[in-house]
């Protein structure tokens, strides 16, 4: 007859995952759902950043590209404005230089008193348009001499002046605006190199007179 140790009882192997409580078991089950569906929500904001990421991208550069264009766009209306008005104004003073020998002819008639009756009317006519489109007549007797708008085709000394000046003009000078497109052809006269305006006066204002004397005989 076999003894047995007393408070010792044999007891079945259990496995280890039967010791687990109900409690473990459903964290365990709660955490396996939890982990499955979280890396796909991830994957789709993920995605629908970089697709928004692209749009900005695209639309920045339309952006740029609307603007660079209309740069463009409104550069080349200014350049076609600047171009139009120039060809106007070239236009309108090619057609006044070949009016200028007309108006030559009405501004000699006048001075021998020639310009009367129809002709009169005529030539006003003509000269109150070319008025309108921007002829402006320049050159006076007295006034300084200007290389830059006055050419000159005849020189004096003379003892009443003290520097050079136009001492008459032979035929008038015409600018459109700020545009010279005939400068005024003069007769000039300068002060007498040493010497006085008395003696000047008694010396050479003769030889002044002759020299400045043959636009008047022509």
């Amino acid at each position: 007859m076999t003894e047995e140790t007393p408070g010792f009882e044999e007891q079945p192997d259990v496995p280890s995952e039967a010791a687990q409580t109900p409690d473990d078991a459903a964290k365990g089950a709660g955490s396996a759902d939890k982990a499955g569906p979280a890396p796909a929500g991830d994957l789709e904001q993920v995605a629908l950043q970089a697709q928004l990421d692209q749009v900005r991208t695209a639309l920045n550069e339309r952006t740029a590209d609307l603007q660079r264009l209309q740069a463009e766009y409104q550069n080349y209306r200014r350049r076609v404005e600047r171009d139009r008005v120039s060809v106007k104004e070239i236009a309108v003073a090619n057609l006044l230089t070949e009016l200028l020998p007309v108006l030559d002819d009405i501004g000699r008639a006048r001075e021998h008193g020639e310009l009367v009756g129809g002709f009169k009317s005529v030539g006003e006519s003509v000269e109150t348009v070319a008025a309108k489109l921007g002829l402006q007549q320049f050159g006076k007797e007295g006034e300084p001499f200007d290389p830059l708008v006055h050419e000159a085709l005849m020189h004096s000394y003379a003892p009443d002046v003290t520097e050079t000046t136009c001492v008459q003009i032979l035929q008038p000078g015409y600018r459109i605006g700020e545009r010279t497109i005939r400068p005024a052809r003069v007769a000039v006269a300068e002060p007498q190199p040493g010497a006085t305006p008395a003696k000047g006066g008694e010396g050479e204002g003769p030889a002044a007179e002759e020299e400045s004397g043959g636009p008047d005989e022509g």
